[in-house]
């Protein structure tokens, strides 16, 4: 029997998250470029999660997004002050602080998130050179990511809600923003996870894992011919520094997973 379907989180009716989120206003628009696979991850994707909690945000699935024509107007409009969340040599980096209110000139902050796994955002960016001639930033995270339904290919790699939650509290902290729900987004990531967890350790539920989940602080990065494949698409990216495993066990204040 097919369940029905909430369209807003894309979970079953019988689960849904919207009655718990409440939207958020900020002054930074979020433009979440998410790749089609993503898009049908349904179990376990933080960007349309993200999305559902910014009021001031908006999902586009695709891989190249030149042709995107209301995409390409906000990156054109002179209202906003684009830049793509994305570590590089040239990125600025949020957490040091914010833009220099010089470069914003009086703009709004326009935030674009490459929602997918690593080879999905590079190969997004490869096919998009509107993007690569945009202005980037970047992220120091302050712990390892907490994602602990999945591994990540580096300790400083987050799921695209983390490196939201972690964008807002920097702005917040540069003064260029309000982060009126700081506890939202990451109480949200635990609770699907949480749920996620509950499932694979129902031995009636078929398509979960049956193996315990680590703990993500303590995990290493993935090693043979699995950590050479991820690492091909991490490879010449900016590595912040980030804390030793273990050292980050509380929740923390707080870019693609």
């Amino acid at each position: 029997m097919t369940r029905e379907m909430c369209y807003r989180c894309f979970w079953p009716k019988a689960l849904c998250w919207c009655g718990s989120i409440q939207p958020m206003e900020t002054a930074t628009r979020f433009e979440i470029l998410m790749h089609p696979k993503e898009f049908k991850r349904i179990k376990a994707g933080t960007g349309r999660l993200t999305h559902l909690c910014l009021s001031n945000s908006e999902i586009r699935v695709g891989i190249g997004f030149d042709g995107d024509e209301v995409l390409q107007a906000l990156i054109r409009d002179p209202a906003y002050a684009p830049m793509l969340l994305y570590p590089g040599p040239d990125a600025h980096d949020l957490s040091a602080g914010g833009p220099p209110v010089d470069d914003l000139a009086g703009r709004r902050l326009l935030i674009l998130i490459l929602d997918g796994t690593w080879s999905f955002a590079r190969k997004m960016l490869r096919s998009s050179p509107s993007l690569q001639r945009l202005p980037r930033v970047m992220l120091t995270p302050s712990a390892p990511s907490q994602y602990v339904i999945k591994q990540q290919p580096e300790r400083w790699c987050l799921s695209t809600l983390e490196a939201t939650h972690e964008v807002l509290v920097a702005l917040e902290r540069a003064g260029l923003d309000r982060y009126p729900e700081p506890d939202q987004l990451l109480d949200l990531f635990t609770r699907m996870q949480e749920f996620q967890i509950r499932c694979a350790a129902d031995p009636d539920r078929k398509g979960y894992r049956r193996s315990p989940y680590s703990d993500p602080s303590t995990r290493l990065p993935p090693q043979g011919r699995s950590g050479a494949r991820r690492n091909r698409y991490t490879v010449g990216l900016a590595r912040p520094t980030t804390p030793e495993p273990g050292k980050a066990t509380t929740r923390r204040n707080l870019p693609p997973s």
